[in-house]
């Protein structure tokens, strides 16, 4: 027993700090003072200058998980590279990130004390995510379902899904107000970032599409890192678009990117404040396009009196010129009679003329037509004589200068 006592006390004893000095030196020594990790961000709470959170890996049942503190000089230097990739650290995010291990002696767990970000890594998961979507869309057919529906041209019933008192909210209410059309707004208030965004903006979407009271439904929050505005590539969003009733107009506060909402909806556009203002451009057009009809019927009934106007005085017109024409005529008709009754030959017996005609019934003109011995007929005013030719011979000058 004395033996045993011995070899213990022989035996390196370490106090609970000297054990966590040897286990960073032993950790340092056989990874390096820097070590990259990448995982899913869970946990994210800022407190004072640092931030905290869990990396896990969800890869497996059983996730493991690793603290990592992000103290406030690496957070300051590392902010102007996140806000240049537009990127911000939140729940939810795959992240690769380096940092130095240490065991922390009086919480007594592992951690990491992070020190760099690679910002190619999480860009890459965005838009590895985004296009698994995209795909699957359009393999069943749904990425330009809701671009098939039909915008009202008239489009003042609206249905909105947004932080509700937000300042996308209230940027898009004012443009509406100022425009003095008589728009009417349903509201769905709905998170637009973090965990329970998804949720909330596919339950709104869903309950508005199932309303007959409502022309477009609008999809919007303001601006944002990428990685915050990646709510709007979750498939349970883009579906719930894909399928909804209505056409769904989407304003996410991006200037650059485009999200898997804004490829499955009707109509992209890049704020809030441009959703308000194309809802106020298009129905102004209608508004514009029937005052122009309106104009046009006038202008034609005008038209249309102005022609009957001169259609009554061209009737008026008309029938003075036809009794004018009818009473010329009539004169012109007498006279026609006059010098035709003034060569009628019962007109012409009257006047003492005779007609001679021969044997054959034709009136004699010319001593050529007649011989010696010839039965002629001279018919007078008041009867007719009968005769025989038996002489035939030229007129004397007494007889010419009487005929």
């Amino acid at each position: 027993m004395n033996g045993d006592a011995e070899g213990q006390n022989e035996q390196v004893t370490y106090t609970v700090t000297e054990l966590a000095a040897r286990i960073n030196r032993a950790l340092r020594s056989g990874l390096g003072d820097q070590v990259w990790v990448r995982g899913e961000i869970q946990g994210y709470r800022v407190s004072g200058a640092h931030a905290y959170f869990t990396l896990a890996d969800t890869s497996g049942p059983n996730p493991a998980v690793l603290s990592v503190q992000l103290f406030a000089p690496v957070r300051n230097r590392l902010r102007p590279m996140l806000e240049s990739n537009r990127l911000a650290l939140a729940d939810g995010i795959g992240v690769r990130i380096c940092g130095q291990l240490d065991f922390w002696a009086q919480g007594g767990r592992l951690g990491l004390k992070m020190s760099d970000l690679d910002p190619r890594f999480t860009l890459g998961e965005i838009a590895l995510a985004r296009d698994a979507v995209i795909r699957d869309l359009t393999v069943a057919g749904l990425l330009d379902a809701n671009a098939k529906r039909p915008l009202s041209p008239v489009p003042l019933r609206l249905g909105v899904v947004t932080s509700v008192g937000s300042a996308a909210w209230h940027d898009f209410i004012s443009e509406l107000d100022r425009s003095g059309l008589g728009f009417v707004v349903t509201a769905v208030d709905a998170r637009v970032q973090g965990e329970d965004a998804v949720p909330m903006v596919t339950a709104a979407i869903a309950e508005l599409s199932e309303r007959t009271d409502i022309d477009v439904v609008l999809v919007m929050r303001g601006g944002g890192a990428r990685n915050e505005l990646a709510t709007f590539d979750e498939r349970e969003i883009a579906l719930a678009i894909a399928h909804c009733q209505h056409p769904v107009i989407t304003g996410i506060g991006h200037e650059v990117d485009r999200s898997v909402a804004d490829e499955v909806a009707h109509t992209a556009l890049k704020t809030p404040t441009a959703c308000a203002g194309f809802l106020i451009q298009r129905v102004q057009e209608f508004v514009g396009a029937m005052e122009d009809r309106w104009r046009r019927i006038l202008l034609a009934a005008d038209r249309a009196l102005t022609v009957s106007t001169r259609v009554d005085a061209a009737e008026i017109e008309l029938r003075n010129r036809s009794q004018r024409i009818i009473e010329r005529t009539g004169l012109r008709l007498d006279t026609v009679e006059a010098r035709i009754r003034s060569h009628d030959p019962a007109v012409m017996l009257a006047r003492g003329w005779s007609i001679t005609r021969g044997s054959d019934g034709r009136a004699v003109r010319s001593v050529d037509q007649v011989t010696t011995g010839d039965e002629l007929l001279t018919i007078l005013a008041d009867g007719q004589i009968g005769s025989t030719v038996t002489a035939v011979g030229p007129a004397t000058q007494k007889e010419s200068r009487d005929g």
